[in-house]
């Protein structure tokens, strides 16, 4: 019996180019991003993706999130907007598609999952916004748990680019791949990228990149950053990027770049026992700086 073979993908080293703000621009000009999520419980999880994005350049944040942590989510920080959503008992029920759809067409990018828990109501969301949201998707976290139920997503037509961002044992849930199993996982994640034509982001050490045709490893960050909020931290930052007119590749691939210098600039500063996911955003400033830096460097 032929044992199926992954073709191989064509190796990224470069990281891609994010141009400067022009004199001119405004709020408008870099992006309106919708981020869904959070339940009761589990409210910090969609804040740290929103404040992801803002620290990544995103213009406006709007974070949409079960009614009755509202207040909750917006004590966090005073400079994104909250929508309240339709919920049953703290997580968003079935009215929550209806208000999202209303907030479509005033953003540019939107990320789904942090905190928003799982439930039937939520696997059905999930399924409508990967088939019917025409703008780009960020899936992470409950994004991922919920759409992997369904063992057809990735055969499932989306009208946009999609971004996954898995660790190990969320892409055991969408693969069947063990997350023990990392080259297993690299070879599944190509599969499933190309069935989808979807970007995927499988994280841990050396976060690697593929959209089926090309794969990307990373090299900046390390074992500080394995702490709760992290990934959520990483949502931001892509979709922020996203947000701001990079492809779908492309803020992948210099979102988890980014994303792992402030592990690295925090766990020089903390050590490793003690960096919060509060810590990369903190950091995030300084990473675009060595990002930038490195982008003269090489001109």
């Amino acid at each position: 019996m032929n044992e199926h073979v992954t073709p191989p993908t064509e190796s990224v080293t470069q990281l891609p180019f994010f141009p400067n703000r022009e004199a001119t621009g405004h709020k408008g000009t870099y992006g309106h991003a919708l981020l869904i999520g959070g339940s009761r419980g589990m409210s910090g999880a969609i804040s740290l993706a929103a404040q992801g994005a803002l620290r990544s350049g995103i213009g406006l944040a709007t974070v949409a999130v079960p009614d009755r942590c509202l207040e909750t989510v917006a004590q966090f920080c005073p400079v994104y907007m909250v929508v309240a959503l339709p919920d049953d008992q703290g997580k968003m029920s079935e009215g929550a598609w209806e208000v999202i759809q209303a907030w479509l067409s005033r953003a540019d990018v939107l990320a789904l999952g942090p905190g928003m828990g799982q439930s039937d109501a939520l696997r059905r969301l999930v399924s409508l916004v990967w088939r019917e949201a025409t703008l780009p998707v960020v899936l992470d976290a409950d994004g991922l748990n919920n759409l992997s139920v369904d063992p057809t997503w990735s055969r499932l037509p989306s009208p946009a680019p999609r971004v996954l961002t898995p660790h190990p044992g969320e892409m055991q849930g969408l693969s069947g791949v063990a997350s023990s199993d990392r080259d297993g996982q690299k070879n599944a994640a190509i599969d499933l990228a190309r069935k989808a034509q979807a970007t995927i982001v499988l994280k841990g050490h050396r976060t690697w990149v593929t959209d089926g045709r090309r794969h990307y490893e990373n090299t900046t960050g390390n074992p500080a950053m394995a702490s709760g909020g992290s990934g959520d931290v990483l949502t931001g930052v892509i979709t922020a990027l996203i947000g701001q007119g990079l492809d779908a590749f492309s803020a992948a691939v210099l979102g988890v770049y980014v994303h792992g210098v402030p592990g690295d600039i925090s766990h020089k500063e903390l050590g490793g026992e003690s960096v919060l996911a509060t810590d990369l955003i903190a950091a995030l400033p300084q990473a675009f700086k060595q990002y930038r830096a490195q982008l003269g460097s090489a001109g």
